[in-house]
């Protein structure tokens, strides 16, 4: 499914605070976001992309380089646990993004635009009360290591039917304004996560984890990592 985010202009006071950056919102926006760095999983924590980049949006070349696309590490995953009990037995829905790819085109002061895909492996465990379950992620657009710009909310609808796991693709086109031509997409960042409890993303944050089939065999559930 592909959905276009528009970004658009905000205040004149952020306008001042940064002027040789372009500001961003993305209408709904809401909730906050802690930074994140750019490369692998580092101290900064990202889950690296684990699918190639997408084809170039256009064959001229850019005015810069492309924003940085990450997956927070945080809430690369979703993990339902009844009462917060780490086991096999107690997992309801999970997830994981699993792919990440992402390519740009802009050219002298032309806005930003990013063409993001994502794959989600997703499953539901011992304790899920449905086939069907609304995951939700969200994506925003900051300035590189600093304040968030823009972010907004996207559900994902699963129906699992008969089986206990499924996988779902999303591609989403990212639009970010620029003040002058002399912005560059390095200037910016995007990120991507699960809408995650703070329980689940200290349990992200401590590299536990379960497979996404948790629970269907104990021996198999858990990650040794």
């Amino acid at each position: 499914m592909r959905r276009v985010l528009p970004v658009l202009a905000v205040s004149a006071l952020l306008a001042s605070l940064f002027p040789t950056m372009a500001m961003a919102q993305i209408p709904g926006q809401s909730g906050g976001l802690p930074g994140s760095g750019r490369d692998g999983q580092e101290q900064s924590g990202e889950a690296p992309p684990s699918a190639p980049r997408i084809a170039p949006l256009s064959r001229r070349a850019n005015a810069g380089p492309c924003p940085y696309v990450k997956i927070l590490y945080d809430a690369a995953r979703y993990v339902e646990l009844t009462n917060n009990q780490p086991t096999a037995g107690d997992v309801g829905y999970t997830g994981e993004i699993e792919g990440l790819a992402a390519d740009c085109a802009y050219r002298s002061d032309e806005p930003i635009t990013v063409q993001v895909d994502l794959l989600f492996n997703l499953g539901r465990g011992p304790m899920a009360g449905s086939a069907r379950h609304t995951y939700r992620y969200w994506i925003a657009v900051t300035e590189r290591n600093k304040a968030i710009l823009a972010k907004q909310y996207f559900d994902l609808p699963v129906d699992f039917g008969a089986s206990r796991t499924a996988s779902s693709t999303e591609q989403q086109t990212i639009v970010i304004p620029r003040a002058d031509a002399t912005t560059s997409g390095d200037n910016f960042e995007i990120l991507i996560g699960f809408d995650v409890t703070p329980e689940m993303a200290e349990f992200n944050r401590t590299g536990s984890r379960f497979r996404i089939n948790a629970g269907l065999a104990e021996a198999e559930a858990t990650d040794p990592q």
